[in-house]
């Protein structure tokens, strides 16, 4: 088996007008969390996969758990074009994790 690095981003926009709503938002981003998914930003999620096998297994995973309603979104880029993105950091936020050093979460 082939290891390329890839990353699984989930960018999402869910309705939260009714309880309903909220509770299904909750349900798909805790749903993300326990996937091992890390928050990039308020809708925006990302995962380290090892090769292609490994991200089609995960984005079944993510389209098994869909809410029943609102838009989401699966982006997979390589590690490099991930590590390429520029940060543009205003007022509201001073600090970013920027580097291309692996995330291990246990």
């Amino acid at each position: 088996m082939n290891y390329r690095f890839m990353r699984l981003m989930v960018l999402f926009d869910l309705p939260m007008q009714t309880d309903k709503d909220r509770r299904e938002y909750s349900r798909f981003r805790h749903f993300l969390l326990e996937n091992g998914f890390i928050m990039m930003q308020k809708s925006v999620y990302t995962k380290l996969v090892v090769n292609n096998v490994s991200s089609r297994a995960l984005k079944d995973r993510v389209r098994s758990h869909l809410p029943p309603e609102g838009l989401v979104e699966l982006l997979e880029i390589t590690e490099n074009q991930f590590g390429r993105i520029e940060y543009l950091v205003g007022e509201g936020q001073k600090t970013v994790l920027d580097t291309m050093d692996r995330l291990v979460e246990l």
